[in-house]
């Protein structure tokens, strides 16, 4: 295999191997882990280049918990919960109207970081529930044109998580429906 095939494996096997992992060990994630992920987020697409994402990195065992409501309680024992949020106009008034799609290519990009480094992470979905956004913006003192997308808690995981086979040829249809 040439050095490129090789590579091209790797990010395709991080890609298959990449799993909702939902608890954690004790052991922290190092800042370096955390921008690693961030950067890895940041280099997502995004439509006309806006880059709507935003992230607020938690690790206060007080702000993980206020973000813990209803299926989301696996936040609260991670070692870190990044936030990923999207300006949804700018500074203008100017709806972005892109900002959600953006947003869920960043949270991939971040996913599968978290894989190749050997991390745990999960998405959780705030946007566009109510009752998953308000106490994300109220624990985090969001301004009103910042919206809390989803919540990824991270940390080593604990336990033997497997990746499921998504794989359907029934989803897929050539030329037309």
């Amino acid at each position: 295999m040439t050095t490129q095939q090789i590579a091209s494996q790797a990010v395709l096997d991080t890609i298959q191997a990449r799993k909702s992992v939902r608890s954690y060990t004790d052991e922290p994630v190092t800042p370096e882990q955390v921008e690693t992920l961030l950067r890895a987020a940041m280099a997502a697409p995004s439509g006309k280049n806006v880059q709507p994402w935003r992230f607020v990195v938690v690790t206060q065992p007080e702000t993980k918990q206020k973000l813990a409501v209803g299926f989301n309680k696996m936040i609260a024992t991670a070692p870190v919960a990044i936030v990923i949020c999207g300006l949804t106009a700018n500074p203008s008034g100017i709806a972005n109207n892109n900002w959600t799609a953006d947003c869920a290519a960043a949270t991939e990009n971040l996913l599968l970081a978290a894989e190749s480094l050997g991390l745990g992470a999960v998405w959780t979905a705030c946007y566009p529930y109510d009752d998953r956004m308000l106490p994300a913006i109220e624990a985090l003192g969001l301004p009103d044109n910042i919206k809390p997308y989803c919540i990824v808690p991270v940390g080593h995981p604990a336990g033997d998580n497997k990746p499921k086979n998504k794989w359907n040829p029934d989803h897929i249809h050539y030329e037309k429906w």
